[in-house]
C-alpha cells in the first residue's frame, strides 16, 4: 500500500510540476515575444528619428540662366533681318529658420540685349531687385506671421525710347523704388504660397538724374521755371508716400516638368489719390526640358499712376503729358539654367 501511495503521490507531483512548467514556459514566451516586439518597435522609432534629420536652419539657393535666340538669313527670297538676342537671369536667396522666426533675403536681376542688322545694340530687359522679410509667429500651429518687409527696385543702365538714343528716359536710380513696412503674412509653406498685408508701408521714389527730376518724371515735383524758361528751383529727386501694400506669391507644379509662378503687388497711398492702386503683376510658366535646359513663357503687367505718358507735339522737342497707361511686357525664351 505504501508503494502504491508513493507512486500516486509521485504522479501527482510530476503532473503539478508539468503544469507549472507549461504555464511558466507560456508566460516566458509571451513576455519574450512582447518584449521583442517592444524592443523592435522602440529601436525602429529611434532609428527613424536618427535618419530624419532636423531641417537646416540656413538654406541658400542660387540660379543663373541665359536665354539666347538668333535668326540668320542667307539668300532668303522672302527677306528678313539678321538678329541675335540674349537675356541673363540671376536669382540668389538665403533663408534662415529658428523655431518660429523666419528671415528670407533675395536678389533678382535680369539684363537683356538685342542686336539687329543695320541697327545699334538695344536693351530689352533691365531689372535689379533686393528684398528682405522678417517674420515671427507665436507657435508652430498658426500660419500667420508678424512680418516686416524691405524691398528695393531699380535698373542697371540707361533706357531709351528707341530709335531715339539722344534722350534718356531712365537710368540707374532714376527711377528707384524703396518699400518698407510692417504687417501680417499668411502661408503654410512660405516658399510656395505667401499673402502679405501691410496697413502701413513707406514708399520712396528716387529720381537721381537732374534732367529727369526737373521734368517731373516718375511723379516727383518738377522744376519751377520763370517766364523765360530758366530754372528758379530744381525739381525734387525724392518722392515719399505712406500707404497700404498687399502682395501675393504663389508657385506650383501644374504637371510634370511644368511649373507656374505668380507675383502680385498692389499699393495705394493714403494721402495722394487714395484708392488709386499701383499694380505690379508677373506670371511665368517654366517648361523644364532637363536639368540644364528650360523654356520660359511669361507676362509682366504694370500700372503706376505717377508714370505719365508723354506725346510729342508738332513743335520739335516739345511734349504734352497724358495720363498713366498700362505697361505690358511678354517673355518667351529658351536657355541654359544652372542651380547651385
Amino acid at each position: 500500500m505504501s508503494l502504491e501511495l508513493l507512486g500516486i503521490n509521485l504522479k501527482k507531483l510530476l503532473f503539478e510540476n508539468a503544469m507549472k512548467f507549461k504555464f511558466t514556459l507560456i508566460a516566458f514566451l509571451f513576455v519574450n515575444l512582447s518584449f521583442g516586439q517592444f524592443y523592435n518597435f522602440s529601436f525602429t522609432e529611434i532609428d527613424s528619428i536618427t535618419k530624419n534629420k532636423a531641417p537646416e536652419k540656413w538654406v541658400q539657393s542660387n540660379i543663373v540662366g541665359l536665354d539666347v535666340s538668333e535668326v540668320a538669313f542667307v539668300n532668303w527670297n522672302a527677306g528678313g533681318s539678321n538678329s541675335i538676342s540674349a537675356l541673363l537671369n540671376i536669382f540668389s536667396s538665403i533663408r534662415h529658420n529658428n523655431n518660429n522666426l523666419v528671415w528670407v533675403a533675395s536678389l533678382r536681376s535680369r539684363y537683356g540685349v538685342n542686336k539687329q542688322e543695320n541697327q545699334q545694340l538695344r536693351k530689352t530687359e533691365d531689372e535689379l531687385e533686393l528684398s528682405s522679410t522678417l517674420g515671427y509667429r507665436k507657435n508652430n500651429i498658426t500660419n500667420w506671421y508678424y512680418s516686416a518687409r524691405f524691398n528695393f527696385k531699380t535698373q542697371f543702365g540707361k533706357g531709351y525710347d528707341y530709335p531715339d538714343k539722344d534722350n534718356e528716359i531712365s537710368r540707374f536710380m532714376a527711377p528707384g523704388y524703396l518699400f518698407f513696412g510692417g504687417g501680417a503674412e499668411y502661408g503654410k509653406n512660405l516658399e510656395q504660397l505667401s499673402i502679405y498685408l501691410s496697413p502701413l508701408t513707406f514708399k520712396s521714389t528716387f529720381v537721381l538724374d537732374k534732367e529727369l527730376s526737373n521734368a517731373g518724371s516718375f511723379g516727383v515735383a518738377p522744376a519751377i521755371l520763370d517766364e523765360n524758361g530758366n530754372i528758379i528751383e530744381q525739381g525734387q529727386s525724392v518722392r515719399t508716400e505712406m500707404g497700404i501694400l498687399i502682395t501675393n506669391f504663389y508657385q506650383t507644379k501644374i504637371i510634370e516638368n511644368i511649373s507656374l509662378t505668380n507675383r502680385l503687388s498692389l499699393y495705394t497711398d493714403y494721402l495722394n489719390s487714395f484708392g488709386n492702386v499701383d499694380i505690379d503683376w508677373e506670371v511665368i510658366f517654366d517648361f523644364k526640358v532637363n536639368e540644364f535646359i528650360k523654356a520660359t513663357l511669361g507676362s509682366h503687367l504694370r500700372y503706376d499712376n505717377d508714370v505719365k505718358l508723354l506725346e510729342e507735339t508738332e513743335i520739335e522737342g516739345e511734349f504734352i503729358e497724358k495720363g498713366a497707361r498700362i505697361q505690358l511686357k511678354q517673355i518667351l525664351g529658351i536657355g541654359v539654367v544652372l542651380n547651385f
